[in-house]
């Protein structure tokens, strides 16, 4: 049995294209030559955005369906079609704040708290393990301007999302988190 199949690469796929769009405004922080800049928006540019969004939510994903696999839970990826145009629409509205769901891994199966506690904990638990790595580098290594710009962003980025996921509010990550280490503690 393959860990991720064709339905959820193409799942993947559509994430990070759609994010690439959301997140647009991000070329603005990519260094241009004066025709790029006049041209607008370039194959470059949307490689800049998918570098720097793509992995922090992809990643964030697949951490839950992997460590759910590890504990011999079935698990699946979903893209949320609903989420995503929410997101499209903030967008394409102008919206300041843009706040939406690209997707979510379904889990079934039988597993003990701490199972479900380390699957839940996984996805911002990848954001905070890319913030840091991004932290880590830039204060440590001598890197060119371009990439300096997308380790900075990606920093941001799995910053807010570690932040944002772990707030123990249901449906978010941090709920499921705080919860089982509350049911472990049995309070």
């Amino acid at each position: 049995m393959a860990v991720l199949n064709l339905i959820e690469l193409w799942r993947i796929a559509i994430m990070v294209f759609a994010l690439t769009y959301i997140f647009s405004d991000l070329a603005s922080f990519r260094q241009k030559t004066l025709y790029e800049y006049y041209k607008g928006l370039t194959f470059k540019d949307l490689l800049f955005v998918s570098a720097v969004t793509g992995p922090a939510v992809v990643l964030h994903e697949l951490a839950h369906k992997f460590v759910a696999l590890l504990f011999g839970l079935a698990a699946e990826l979903h893209v949320s079609i609903i989420g995503l145009l929410i997101g499209i629409v903030l967008k394409m509205v102008g919206s300041p704040l843009i706040i939406f769901v690209p997707g979510f891994v379904s889990i079934g199966g039988t597993a003990s708290g701490f199972a479900y506690w380390l699957t839940a904990f996984a996805g911002p638990l990848s954001n905070l393990t890319l913030f840091l790595t991004a932290y880590i580098i830039l204060k440590k290594v001598k890197i060119k301007k371009e990439t300096r710009i997308i380790l900075v962003l990606t920093k941001n980025i799995n910053l807010w999302l570690f932040i944002f996921n772990m707030l123990p509010i249901p449906p978010f990550d941090g709920f499921k988190v705080f919860s089982g280490i509350v049911s472990a503690l049995n309070f």
